[in-house]
């Protein structure tokens, strides 16, 4: 038998309100994060605690990741680096380094494959872990705890060891998941070193914001939706019902159905107003949206929504 599972980060900002999540089922699952860290810390602190709670099963263990980064940290770069003192092949120290050395940890004596899928893409189980990773980040970024899951044992599982306290306040980006820095990590090593990752635009964090409204864990908590809504917000549902925030508030709920949000435009309008066009389609309808997001107090949040059903 395999215990098939998914890990997941997300960072609101990158660096920035970060979080982690994996997921077995809805009885096995757990998260966490930091008020400040990366996706990358996310992605790979997913897994290690994945590792710990499954540490005494038997079972083998498949991972699905969208993170290329975390695979082949874990399966290809790592025994370098140990032979050469935790530094790169450019001789530089590896990024997240608390971290790996727990993974190297956790990862002995096990069983445990892991394969790539693509984020975003409706895979189940992938999906499941980054609503867990992005709502963990969200409650870190209005001050909350997330919810840490029940674990592997359904009891909550073991938090007396915490992987991670996340990074100093000044410290450096790390590595972006992306193909410079895979080819600076085989050997012969790069010459060049791979760029730092770049924080996210504001039209990206607003994107972010928007899917994690679609999130049951976010929905399910009535501060965390009041966090992302302007307090003069409104919205005209596909009904043609005109509602409040207080009325929105009251009524949010996780969804009946999983949405998939498709984004069409996403248009600056000035400095602190940012325009999204996207269709939300579920299993029963397509209903194209708009939301208009500004920038209040240096936080953005969703001022005016509309629905309508496409035909």
């Amino acid at each position: 038998m395999t215990i098939i599972a998914a890990a997941d980060g997300s960072a609101l900002g990158n660096p920035g309100p970060a979080g982690w999540g994996w997921y077995v089922d809805q009885s096995r699952w757990a998260s966490g994060g930091w008020p400040h860290g990366t996706n990358n810390m996310g992605e790979l602190t997913a897994v290690l605690d994945l590792l710990r709670q499954t540490a005494s099963v038997e079972e083998d263990l498949l991972v699905y990741c969208d993170s290329t980064y975390v695979i082949k940290s874990i399966t290809q770069w790592m025994p370098n680096w140990k032979r050469k003192g935790w530094r790169k092949g450019d001789g530089k120290p590896v990024q997240n380094l608390e971290i790996m050395k727990a993974l190297d940890v956790a990862m002995r004596g096990r069983r445990v494959r892991f394969e790539w899928v693509k984020g975003h893409t409706g895979h189940e189980l992938n999906e499941a872990a980054d609503r867990i990773a992005n709502a963990a980040a969200v409650a870190f970024s209005i001050g909350q705890a997330p919810d840490p899951g029940p674990g592997f044992g359904g009891d909550g599982g073991n938090r007396d060891e915490h992987p991670y306290e996340g990074p100093a306040k000044h410290s450096q980006p790390e590595p972006a998941d992306d193909l410079l820095s895979l080819l600076a990590e085989t050997e012969p090593p790069a010459e060049t070193e791979p760029p730092a990752e770049t924080e996210p635009s504001e039209e990206e964090r607003v994107v972010a914001f928007e899917r994690s409204l679609l999130h049951d864990e976010v929905r399910a908590d009535q501060a965390a939706v009041a966090a992302l809504l302007h307090p003069r917000w409104t919205e005209i549902g596909r009904s043609g019902r005109l509602w409040s925030r207080a009325e929105m508030l009251a009524a949010v709920a996780p969804l009946s159905e999983p949405v998939e949000a498709e984004f069409l435009a996403v248009s600056r309008v000035d400095d602190h107003t940012i325009l999204l066009v996207w269709r939300a389609v579920s299993n029963q309808r397509s209903t194209l949206r708009s939301s208009l997001w500004v920038r209040d107090r240096g936080v953005w949040r969703q001022r005016f929504h509309q629905g309508t059903d496409e035909i």
